[in-house]
């Protein structure tokens, strides 16, 4: 390497999200094994991501994340066997979190919980982080007869979930989405009176991480009060070639 320059390698591992990494089996020994004689290398751990385990009950999440988790345990002592140190493992997301905090020498890897997100916390009740986030919505329309017509379009909250399952206003929680195109969300309400063109509507939405990068800046409110704002780096994205 012309540089000498030295790259710390984490061995992705596949462990039932069937989306990237190697499944730990002898092969992933042997990917160590080549990984540590390259130059320019230098293997520390692993990474076990398991976001396909998010189950309500408590019970079947530790069930599913323990069974999960066995393959990760034995490459990780197989490898102390063929005498390389004990290796790092990064695992989890947010709903494997607290069962995986329980686990000697493992870090844990949850991210929506510096948000949180209505999706999470209706789903996975025994982790009380508080909501940290909203979208900001305003009534531009009264459409029909117990109608209302929000500014909150796909281009304002993940829209990838069922449609009364994408956001959740905390100040209007009765509402009933009947329909959402790119600019708007329909709504129907019995009390269509106590919603005026204008009246602000604040909403947590579902699935936090696509919403986010939905947005050039977040706003920061502390006591009622816009203190100063964060870039959302993630909405800036290119190809690079």
């Amino acid at each position: 390497m012309a540089e000498n320059l030295v790259m710390t390698v984490y061995i992705d591992l596949n462990i039932g999200m069937n989306r990237t990494g190697i499944v730990p089996d002898p092969r992933a020994v042997d990917l160590y094994r080549q990984c540590s004689q390259l130059d320019g290398l230098n293997p520390v751990g692993l990474h076990a991501y398991d976001g396909h385990i998010h189950d309500k009950d408590f019970e079947t999440r530790t069930r599913r994340c323990d069974e999960g988790f066995l393959s990760v345990k034995w490459l990780s002592e197989e490898l102390v066997k063929k005498g390389y140190a004990e290796p790092i493992i990064v695992a989890g997301g947010s709903p494997t979190f607290p069962i995986h905090a329980q686990r000697e020498k493992i870090e844990c890897s949850p991210g929506t919980f510096i948000y949180w997100d209505a999706g999470y916390q209706q789903g996975l009740p025994e982790q009380p982080f508080l909501p940290a986030a909203l979208v900001v919505s305003r009534v531009i329309s009264h459409p029909g007869e117990n109608l209302v017509c929000l500014d909150l379009g796909h281009k304002s909250i993940a829209a990838e979930r069922e449609l009364n399952s994408r956001v959740l206003f905390a100040n209007a929680p009765e509402l009933k989405f009947i329909g959402q195109s790119e600019e708007h969300l329909v709504a129907e309400t019995s009390k269509q009176q106590e919603y005026k063109v204008g009246d602000v509507l604040y909403g947590m939405p579902f699935h936090i991480c696509p919403t986010c990068a939905l947005y050039e800046r977040a706003f920061i409110i502390e006591e009622g009060k816009v203190t100063g704002e964060w870039k959302i780096v993630a909405r800036d994205r290119k190809i690079v070639y």
